[in-house]
């Protein structure tokens, strides 16, 4: 497990765009909300670009983050946008260069691809947090204090349920302590097979997504399961199932999908964790240790950066 320094004021942070196009307006939003960290921004040369369904071509995009990741000035490397792109790129971003520099990397949605990959290739300690969408919520929201807290701060973060998440209702009793590793379900499952599907084993997984109806939901989860991705984990931390709604008014809701599938694995799963694409979300590492405790209806995750 590598950790990257922690951001102090004057650092330089790169915004790349290696999945989605992101509108300028999001793009302006962000700048100003990481310049009134006292951060330095610099904007990858196709973060405000847009090619096909992506910010630029598989090459351009790959480019931007490859020089971010090379460049010794340059302490964090901050995703714009989720969307879809990033495995296309992701088997040849330079990974020496992760091993040799390690910065904070943060992103979130179809990021996870390169969250995973830069656990498996270098070990790296990754940020789980939001893109340029959110910081338009402004710099007293919930979602962009909790980004700075986890990328200036070498403190543990704790993440509380929330009754109002349509998750919350979902829980197995117990405690469980693990390396939290995850992200977005629909991305994770587009991972195995793949020189870059994480090892469970022993792990807290982080579940979350967007837009999926329930029948997807349970789709993904049963082809975890069948992979064996599901048969080391120590527990379950969900996050946001955000307008995961069934088109038939017969399906069962969300809740109940991820119950069925879940609570037939014998750990500990807490539900309601404001963490993914609803109204806030809370910033946590990927690769450090967590803990879940699901009377207390908490999420302690060690500090992401040191």
């Amino acid at each position: 497990m590598i950790r990257a320094r922690r951001l102090v004021e004057g650092d330089l942070v790169a915004l790349v765009s290696p999945s989605g196009a992101s509108e300028p307006g999001r793009v302006a939003a962000t700048v100003s909300a990481l310049e009134g960290w006292g951060l330095r921004v610099r904007l990858g040369d196709h973060a405000g670009g847009r090619h096909a369904f992506f910010a630029g071509t598989d090459d351009e995009r790959l480019a931007d983050l490859d020089d971010a990741f090379r460049d010794p000035a340059v302490r964090g490397v901050f995703c714009m946008r989720g969307g879809y792109g990033m495995q296309r790129i992701v088997d040849r971003v330079d990974f020496a260069a992760v091993r040799a520099d390690p910065k904070v990397v943060m992103g979130f949605s179809d990021v996870t691809a390169l969250h995973a990959a830069l656990w498996r290739e270098a070990g790296l300690v990754t940020v789980h947090g939001p893109t340029a969408g959110q910081f338009e919520r402004g710099p007293e929201s919930l979602t962009v204090r909790a980004a700075r807290r986890a990328v200036t701060l070498s403190d543990p973060v704790t993440v509380t349920a929330v009754t109002a998440e349509p998750t919350y209702a979902v829980r197995v009793e117990g405690v469980a302590s693990g390396t939290l590793l995850g992200g977005n379900l629909a991305m994770l499952a587009s991972t195995i097979g793949t020189p870059h599907a994480p090892d469970l084993t022993g792990a807290i997984l982080l579940l979350e997504d967007v837009e999926e109806e329930p029948y997807r939901v349970d789709r993904m989860l049963v082809h975890l399961r069948r992979a064996g991705w599901l048969a080391g984990v120590r527990g379950i931390a969900l996050g946001q199932f955000t307008n995961c709604v069934g088109t038939n008014p017969d399906y069962p809701p969300i809740a109940d999908v991820l119950r069925e599938q879940l609570a037939a694995l014998g750990v500990p799963v807490l539900g309601g964790l404001p963490i993914g694409h609803g109204a806030e979300q809370v910033s946590v590492g990927l690769g450090v240790p967590a803990r879940i405790d699901t009377t207390a209806g908490t999420l302690v995750v060690d500090p992401a950066v040191r």
